[in-house]
């Protein structure tokens, strides 16, 4: 009975928008199943006797984790990430000066993406943090100019230095993730009403960075040894079809996917996994239609489709300017990573290691993906809140007009 209450009382205490809530479980409880059968082969690869229960396990732990973040974070005002973002964003400019120096290869993916904590041994992907702490600052500093009159000049320092700063220390080693937020600042620009000529302006000195960036690196390959050659070889493979390691796993990706046909081969007898490296992270989607055919395929993009819905309503919902463009800044790249590991499956896009939020394996991205949620969420707790007070401030007019009708009709006539 007491077991009963405590859930009943943790069920009440969630608030903000239940179907965001239920659509993000149910991709955490689904992501079970492609997780455990994609890992079958890693299991055999690091001489667990093809056992998958571990990396099962390991899954649940970080979505546990995950989840937890997500509840704490829906209980946090939205408007104290303003301040927030002020605190961490100078403490993740640190942490990715660091994580160039120490990057270190996870599972033979690119390096300098990742952080070794030695004391607990513990590894951290500092660009998805810093991804998330650098959106809600440009929310934030969006949504305080919205209605001065400015200059390209006075927003240079405050507003595109960071910019260009975080994305420029995450770009050597994971272009796809400096192009993702690059994109998504632009579109924050955008709805928060910045002059269109300076965003123009922006996107060319960007577009000549990342040419400079090019060429010097082509010309001194030891000034970024092992950091720039991954994706710069990636985007050869794609527009050449050249036969690389990249190339070799969107094949096997293709394969996966048109053998799943409309229904699948069933759950748990996928083939492809035995030959996808990253079967269970960036390659999952294949699996899945690999073993539940079209039908899965078309689910899961539902999903992401069904949670662009829900937050494309807390915006809408939203009544000050910081609280829809925190709902975009946190929101939108979780759908926009997701069809961005699905064009990669299909081969629309050059292998970017990008995972399936809340559905592939991988601690940080879990995590990061949760933290966000818990920021849209929090919006749409105030939402509800505010929705709560104007019913209950309209109860009380209509119960104070059923008390003076005739007052009401003389207002009226």
């Amino acid at each position: 009975m007491s077991t009963s209450k405590g859930l009943t009382d943790f069920l009440k205490s969630i608030k903000g928008d239940r179907m965001l809530w239920s659509v993000a479980a149910l991709l955490a409880i689904f992501s079970f199943i492609p997780v455990y059968s994609a890992s079958s082969n890693l299991a055999y690869l690091n001489g667990a006797s093809g056992s998958t229960f571990a990396y099962l396990v390991k899954h649940f732990i970080h979505l546990v984790l995950g989840f937890s973040i997500l509840y704490a974070t829906h209980k946090i005002p939205y408007h104290y990430f303003r301040g927030l973002s002020i605190i961490l964003l100078p403490i993740v400019i640190v942490l990715l000066i660091v994580t160039l120096l120490q990057g270190t290869t996870m599972q033979g993916a690119n390096a300098s993406r990742w952080i070794q904590v030695p004391i607990v041994n513990f590894s951290f992907q500092t660009s998805t943090l810093a991804s998330v702490v650098l959106l809600i600052y440009v929310a934030r500093y969006l949504s305080k100019i919205k209605d001065t009159e400015y200059t390209f000049k006075e927003t240079i320092l405050p507003l595109w230095v960071p910019v260009f700063l975080v994305v420029g220390l995450i770009l050597p080693a994971n272009l796809s993730t400096a192009a993702i937020i690059f994109f998504i600042v632009l579109i924050l620009t955008f709805v928060g009403g910045y002059t269109m000529k300076y965003t123009g302006a922006i996107v060319g000195i960007g577009m000549l960075s990342l040419v400079l960036f090019g060429l010097t690196a082509k010309a001194f390959p030891d000034l970024f040894p092992n950091r720039v050659d991954t994706w710069i070889s990636r985007i050869e493979t794609f527009t050449q079809d050249e036969q690389t390691k990249e190339q070799y796993q969107v094949e096997k990706a293709k394969i996966a996917i048109a053998t799943g046909g409309i229904t699948g081969n069933g759950i748990g007898k996928s083939v492809q996994r035995n030959f996808l490296p990253q079967s269970s992270s960036d390659f999952i989607y294949a699996i899945i239609v690999e073993e539940m055919g079209m039908v899965g395929g078309i689910g899961v993009i539902l999903a992401y489709l069904f949670m662009l819905y829900r937050i494309a309503i807390i915006v809408t919902k939203s009544e000050t300017a910081y609280g829809r463009l925190l709902v975009i800044a946190a929101g939108i790249p979780i759908i926009f990573q997701a069809f961005v590991n699905i064009a990669v499956a299909v081969e629309f896009l050059p292998v970017t290691g990008q995972t399936l939020p809340l559905v592939g394996s991988g601690g940080t991205s879990i995590w990061m993906t949760c933290l966000s949620l818990g920021i849209v969420i929090s919006v749409s707790a105030n939402n509800e809140v505010r929705s709560i007070a104007e019913a209950k401030e309209k109860e009380r007019e209509d119960n104070q007009a059923i008390e003076n009708p005739l007052e009401v009709l003389s207002e009226t006539i």
